[in-house]
């Protein structure tokens, strides 16, 4: 029945707590997409540790991003859900496509350049690298769709160039991937810089809101958020911190920007902060708990991580084996 469904692949990193922007930029529309694709969705802890992590709370974490998905609705039974370190093929592949990627690609990409110029001579191999771990992540499954943010796109072309390179290189071996922007799911802001996306590992703790935030914690970092002295609420450019908190809204209660706009015009900025934070918190409040309840029955968990690694790995090692074979290495003994 799978095989003609076009394949999604996407995976969340358990580096931080998440914030509610992976909520309704990824997770939430995720679960629209179970029906129609065959969809791969695992905990990227092998990205996790481009930056030093510490064991124990990587483990938590780890667990927590799996029991998230399930309580925003994406169903096991639906989905292929997998922790990434339990396919080893991920690896493996990664250094087998190492050798078909550029020193240079890696250096262009604004994300290691960021992140080098914060590091300075400590940044690691890992972090130049983990865009072609990545695109292993991706091309080991056939995917067709990967949804993707404006801050991935250069991530996914890379993997586009090596799968093409590969294929030039040898025979056709990989579907090309194209990237998929879900209609659901606005992009969320920093809610006190709105010029960048919100983010868990952003050091300012007003800056996001999580998704295991308590309601009081949601109503002070909205009451928080930065506006502007307009005084208007109107949805543009000139105003990227209302902009911001409309989106939000809009995605929390499925009401239009126009609606938005008609229901507070002549309204304060504190009326929308506060309706923004009710909002948030009537959204996370049933996916709180229903996480704490995933969390307290570990063996489920264990169930839904062992059986998504189970189909994983029979399909990733399918193409690591047909990489190899290409390549020219030895079949492995059976």
């Amino acid at each position: 029945m799978e095989e003609n469904k076009k394949v999604i692949f996407s995976g969340i990193q358990p580096s931080g707590n998440l914030t509610i922007g992976n909520y309704f930029g990824a997770i939430k529309s995720w679960v629209k997409l179970q029906d129609e694709y065959d969809c791969y969705y695992c905990v990227v802890d092998l990205h996790a540790i481009t930056v030093r992590q510490e064991p124990k709370e990587l483990r938590r974490r780890t667990l927590e991003v799996l029991a998230t998905y399930i309580a925003c609705g994406v169903d096991p039974d639906k989905n292929t859900l997998f922790i990434q370190s339990h396919v080893p093929a991920h690896s493996e592949a990664a250094w087998l496509l190492n050798c078909y990627t550029h020193i240079g690609e890696l250096s262009r990409m604004t994300q290691f350049k960021d992140k080098s110029q914060r590091y300075g001579e400590s940044v690691t191999a890992g972090l130049l690298d983990y865009p072609v771990l990545m695109a292993a992540d991706i091309l080991l499954y056939n995917t067709d769709l990967v949804p993707v943010g404006s801050d991935q796109k250069q991530h996914l072309e890379l993997s586009r160039d090596i799968a093409i390179r590969f294929n030039n290189t040898y025979s056709p071996t990989f579907k090309v991937p194209d990237g998929y922007m879900p209609e659901a799911g606005a992009r969320i802001m920093d809610l006190q810089n709105p010029a960048k996306k919100m983010s868990k590992s952003s050091d300012n703790p007003n800056s996001y809101v999580l998704i295991m935030d308590p309601p009081d914690i949601v109503r002070k970092k909205l009451s928080r958020a930065v506006t502007d002295s307009i005084g208007i609420i109107k949805y543009n450019d000139e105003q990227p911190g209302i902009k911001n908190l409309i989106n939000i809204l809009s995605t929390a209660t499925g009401k239009t920007i126009k609606e938005i706009e008609k229901e507070y015009d002549g309204m304060g900025y504190a009326k929308l902060k506060n309706d923004v934070a009710e909002a948030i918190i009537s959204e996370i409040e049933p996916v709180q708990k229903r996480i704490k309840e995933l969390l307290e029955d570990k063996d489920y968990l264990e169930s839904i991580y062992k059986k998504g690694a189970d189909k994983a790995n029979y399909v990733a090692d399918k193409m690591l084996s047909k990489m190899q074979r290409k390549i020219g290495f030895v079949p492995r003994a059976r």
